[in-house]
């Protein structure tokens, strides 16, 4: 990667200093990547402690509501006024929020916590990625150092759901949130004093911000995610139905206002366009996907199995792994195959398989079939998430790249607070009805208080005081214990079919992809209509780099 001079043609800084620069955008991915893992193992413990499981969706959803608001403002903000500062305050923040979650002493008190912490992580998210697109213009250079940062990336995913698990175990769940703490003080050093603040020069009128455009975005998703947590319970109301008019009002005042702007918020015309719409798509289903697997598995394995957090984590650890093996794999493959479209098609069928097969076994099936399902839809969902970015970095202009790669993020994050939202609304619905039927049939729904809630499936004191209360009381306890778990686990099944649903549909819409080859061009590699224009291959790094 080091060149004896610095050709800003291809990286505007020498070794030494983009190595430096690069390391701050390193821990920056660390923070985010740990912080998505290690949550959702600690998750059913959480809720077990604080109450309140109607609020267990809202962890996750108010950090990626708030995500999915400042991923795009922040992405456009990045490409007019430079990155670092934004980087900046948005590492502090996350990190500060970091400290009130750990604090937190009720459920509510914590989802606002995390929905301070997904601003900052929405800023880190719409900017981390564009970053390595400005230190690195040639393709060649960009793509390996996005290894370097996927590695940084992976380390972290692959250390948090055991981690998760073995500190909420041992030390509590606020660990948690506190170990994000040492992780930010160091990216903040390294940010500051490496990261170059890099503008684009711009000639001309002064540009207008969009702030009416980003209220719009605020107010749209906001009452998109209260309608999918209302509807189920409330059906067609007032309320569902007010929220309802402001989301539909809110997207089509976003699609002809954004339209008028110079520098929009959500940029429209690359969501219309012919080679970017199936990549937004796909980036869309996959978060669907990813962040219902995540997020409920730890609740089906320690809830629906009995099986305790450490030994959650470390079956939901190959998830993370094979999310990992299937970057490094993309990056290594994607530049030697004639068409790199096929590796789209090959990481949907796979992440689609493998959640069919969770939701087909049993919690007595042996560890190591587990442990199969969880790598293999890791390395599908590593074979699309690398891909996503690389091909939508390839198809738009260098004014764009934080616009569009901050897109690509959005709605990713967006999916995932869809899958998270959905999911949990149709096991809270599910749950309920399920065990109501298991108690009737036990002629025992005097008792379906204390079974309303999964969080006793997570809390094995309270369980074994209620079983000894139901047994008292001449009922069979173990029995109704076990058909409690029962409806818990097909509950979580349902939301799994989606998942492997989402991802087929996102095999379907690969094959609109228009036709990419990340590899050297061929004398005739621009004749075909439509063929994005191919990368020159990454030569191997050398040895020590």
């Amino acid at each position: 990667m080091s060149t004896p001079a610095c050709d800003t043609t291809r990286q505007l800084l020498p070794f030494r200093e983009s190595l430096l620069a690069m390391l701050g955008v390193a821990f920056v991915a660390m923070l985010v990547a740990l912080d998505q893992t290690i949550v959702g193992t600690a998750m059913p413990r959480i809720v077990a402690e604080l109450k309140g499981f109607d609020l267990y969706a809202w962890v996750a959803t108010s950090y990626m509501l708030a995500s999915v608001i400042t991923i795009p403002i922040f992405g456009r903000l990045g490409d007019l006024f430079g990155r670092k500062p934004f980087l900046l305050a948005a590492i502090a923040l996350f990190t500060g929020a970091s400290i009130l979650c750990g604090i937190a002493s009720d459920m509510l008190f914590l989802v606002i916590a995390r929905g301070v912490q997904g601003i900052g992580g929405g800023i880190l998210i719409g900017t981390i990625f564009a970053s390595v697109a400005d230190l690195f213009p040639d393709p060649q250079l960009r793509l390996r150092w996005l290894v370097f940062v996927s590695t940084a990336f992976g380390l972290a995913n692959i250390v948090g759901p055991s981690l998760g698990g073995m500190l909420t175990e041992h030390g509590g769940w606020r660990l948690v949130f506190f170990v994000n703490v040492p992780i930010g003080i160091v990216s903040l050093f390294f940010v500051h004093r490496y990261l170059p603040h890099l503008r684009q020069p711009r000639t001309g009128a002064p540009v207008r911000l969009d702030w009416p455009g980003a209220l719009v975005v605020a107010a749209t998703f906001g009452a998109l995610q209260l309608l999918i947590e209302f509807l189920p319970n409330e059906g067609l109301s007032k309320t569902t139905a007010l929220l309802a008019a402001i989301a539909a009002g809110g997207m089509l005042t976003l699609w002809f206002w954004e339209k008028r702007m110079g520098y929009p918020v959500v940029p429209v015309d690359m969501l219309v366009d012919r080679k970017l719409a199936a990549l937004f798509a796909m980036s869309l289903l996959g978060g669907f996907a990813l962040f219902s697997l995540v997020f409920y598995v730890p609740l089906l394995f320690q809830g629906g199995y009995a099986m305790s957090p450490h030994d959650s984590g470390m079956l939901i650890t190959p998830l993370v792994i094979g999310t990992t093996i299937g970057t490094f794999a993309n990056n290594r493959i994607v530049t030697r195959i004639r068409r790199a479209n096929i590796i789209i098609h090959v990481g949907f069928a796979l992440f689609a398989a493998a959640c069919l097969g969770v939701v087909a076994i049993t919690g007595m099936a042996p560890h190591l079939v587990w442990v199969t399902c969880m790598a293999v839809s890791g390395l599908g969902l590593g074979l699309v998430a690398a891909n996503l970015t690389i091909f939508s970095q390839q198809i738009v202009g260098r004014d764009n790249l934080g616009a569009a790669t901050a897109l690509l993020q959005s709605l990713r994050t967006f999916g995932g607070m869809l899958g998270t939202a959905i999911t949990g609304a149709l096991l809270s619905q599910m749950y309920t009805r399920g065990v109501h039927r298991s108690l009737d049939s036990y002629q025992a729904t005097q008792w379906f208080k204390s079974f309303s809630s999964p969080e006793l499936l997570v809390d094995r004191k309270e369980q074994a005081a209620l079983v000894s209360r139901l047994i008292t009381a001449g009922h069979a306890g173990d029995a109704m214990m076990s058909a409690a778990r029962r409806a818990l686990v097909e509950s979580i099944h349902v939301g799994l079919t989606l998942a492997a649903a989402a991802a087929i549909v996102g095999l379907c819409l690969a094959w609109f992809v228009p036709p990419v080859r990340v590899g050297r061009p061929e004398p005739d590699a621009h004749a075909a209509g439509g063929t994005v224009p191919p990368v020159p291959p990454v030569p191997p790094a050398p040895d020590g780099q």
